[in-house]
């Protein structure tokens, strides 16, 4: 990797890093972190990978444990709620103002490719990166980089709280023929029920997530 002259910009990416390895499910919920192990594999030292921590332990993705060291977070479903209200907030209101030839939307015909992809080969994790992906492509429409950035964020708590469930088809199959859905009513202009269709989505969604939260909690 090559080092920055910059601290500050190093540890905006290397927290970039880490916030993607929570999205992409190669951090689980719970997961305690080495610093020995972390810090070699991202070439940096310890003292920027502590800071990294502490700006990742203040966006709720990590948490500190005195005496036992730093540990994926793991969201509660208080946290689920609100991801969802502020998805809903974003997500359906890109969707109102988009058009079917803004360049973000090419990259959601890839994650719809790439989910059925990993579908057909029962890559249930896999789905979930691409159905990710098809998410952060539809914030792009609102060309805001403070809501994508935002957004980023959202994504990797969100991610964690799927991986807790560790129900990954159950969350994940179903959404790769709504997201070709969405996809097909946008490129046909149908914004509005493009965004009334996403509205519908997102709660099921919600209602989903918070079904499996509970069975796991309650079994």
């Amino acid at each position: 990797m090559k080092r920055e002259s910059s601290p500050q910009i190093l540890s905006k990416k290397i927290a970039e890093i880490i916030r993607n390895k929570l999205v992409i499910g190669e951090l689980l919920p719970g997961q305690r972190l080495s610093e020995a192990i972390l810090s070699e594999q991202l070439e940096i030292s310890r003292n920027t990978l502590r800071e990294v921590f502490r700006t990742l332990t203040q966006e709720g993705l990590l948490k500190h444990q005195p005496n036992r060291g730093v540990f994926v977070a793991i969201p509660d479903i208080a946290s689920i709620i609100d991801i969802y209200r502020v998805r809903k907030l974003i997500e359906c209101q890109a969707l109102a103002q988009a058009y079917p030839m803004h360049p973000a939307v090419t990259k959601m015909r890839e994650a719809v490719a790439n989910a059925r992809q990993c579908q057909n080969q029962q890559d249930w994790v896999g789905v979930g990166t691409a159905n990710m992906r098809f998410h952060a492509a539809i914030v792009e429409l609102t060309d805001s980089e403070r809501l994508m950035t935002f957004y980023r964020n959202i994504s990797a708590e969100l991610r964690l709280a799927f991986g807790l469930l560790n129900e990954p088809e159950l969350l994940y199959a179903p959404y790769v023929d709504k997201n070709a859905y969405i996809l097909e009513l946008l490129d046909s202009g149908q914004t509005e029920l493009a965004t009334q269709k996403m509205e519908d989505y997102l709660d099921l969604s919600e209602r989903t997530v918070l079904a499996a939260y509970s069975r796991k909690n309650n079994g």
